[in-house]
């Protein structure tokens, strides 16, 4: 089993249980109130830590609606918005982290941020963040990768639309460039995703491929892909969340609820600590439930020298007599003694 990675003092790897992230995005909806309800209500839920997105819209584009950059595609949650007015909406405040990251550091939970450039990555760090997380987007970004590995800091990854070859680039960068703690997210860049393309089967295979611990960013709406990835392994789950669908965020429509992330974060501690060792031998707690299996029991009043029939010895609950694979040598068999009915089967039942 490899090594634990320690994300500010909270420890990430399969023999703990799964450092579950809630996503803030731009739920938020431009107000600062909301997004500090996000994190007390993320808090709420248990959740281990709180990631914001570091960007504003001149960092991620320019701003011009024509062409490729204005979002055509009648079935994206953003048709209709060119890409700068959708950073625009989305975006996260940087004059609003400080107090974001204040807030969340009064309720225990850790808080991190994905930068979007250099820019962000040094006012990121002019706030001592903890750690930091590469965007799938922006995952071929070396130049990017370089920069936030050679904080010294943990990085976690996520991988969508990422081949295995720029994900194995990806990956030596970053550790040639100085980052000796990495977390890969398995990730499908679509919004939201369907389970179906989830491919979560990826997870110990990355493992196995890159000797890092390996988590989850799931865009699917609910939380059963989520939990199915604790059984593979997964070590880190990030989730989109938002105090209300309703409300309207960018990202709200495949976003948690706090009911929904209560529940991600018991149920994935619930399978996480299901998943025990190979073993085959009976737990202490099953111990007492023993008595309830069948055994042999004499079920009418016999006299000695009577014999066992079908008629009179049954294999029945609850288990005190002998096990039920003995029955065979007891029928046609004689009693050598009273055996009055209700009395479990013993060998010295038995005559020879």
């Amino acid at each position: 089993m490899m090594n634990n990675i320690n994300l500010a003092g909270r420890l990430v790897g399969q023999n703990q249980k799964p450092f579950i992230i809630a996503e803030m995005s731009g739920n938020h909806n431009h107000s600062l109130d909301d997004a500090l309800a996000i994190v007390d209500e993320a808090a709420k839920a248990g959740v281990d830590a709180l990631k914001l997105q570091t960007y504003t819209p001149d960092t991620m584009t320019i701003d011009f609606k024509e062409n490729e950059f204005f979002i055509n595609d009648k079935d994206s949650l953003w048709h209709g918005y060119s890409l700068y007015d959708l950073y625009k909406k989305a975006y996260t405040p940087w004059e609003w982290h400080k107090e974001i990251f204040a807030r969340c550091k009064k309720h225990g939970m850790l808080a991190f941020s994905t930068p979007f450039d250099h820019s962000a990555l040094e006012f990121l760090e002019s706030l001592d963040v903890p750690f930091y997380k590469i965007a799938s987007f922006e995952n071929a970004d070396h130049d990017l990768v370089r920069r936030v590995a050679a904080t010294g800091k943990p990085v976690i990854i996520s991988t969508g639309l990422a081949t295995l070859a720029e994900l194995s680039e990806t990956v030596q960068v970053a550790r040639q460039s100085g980052c000796k703690d990495i977390i890969l997210l398995k990730c499908t860049s679509a919004y939201p995703a369907l389970p179906s393309d989830s491919n979560i089967l990826t997870i110990p295979h990355m493992r196995e491929l890159f000797g890092c611990q390996i988590g989850l960013s799931d865009h699917t709406l609910g939380i059963g892909v989520a939990i199915a990835s604790v059984a593979l392994g997964a070590t880190v789950i990030e989730k989109h969340f938002t105090l209300k669908r309703s409300d309207g965020g960018v990202d709200a429509s495949f976003s948690l609820e706090p009911h929904e992330m209560a529940s991600l974060v018991l149920e994935a501690e619930r399978a996480w600590s299901a998943l025990g060792e190979v073993k085959y031998q009976i737990t202490e707690n099953e111990k007492k439930s023993l008595v309830f299996r069948r055994s042999l029991y004499v079920v009418e009043d016999m006299k000695k020298g009577d014999v066992f029939s079908e008629k009179n010895l049954r294999t029945i609950r609850p288990g005190y007599g002998l096990a039920p694979k003995y029955y065979p040598l007891f029928i046609g068999a004689r009693a050598n003694c009273d055996i009055k009915r209700g009395t479990p089967l013993r060998w010295e039942s038995l005559s020879y």
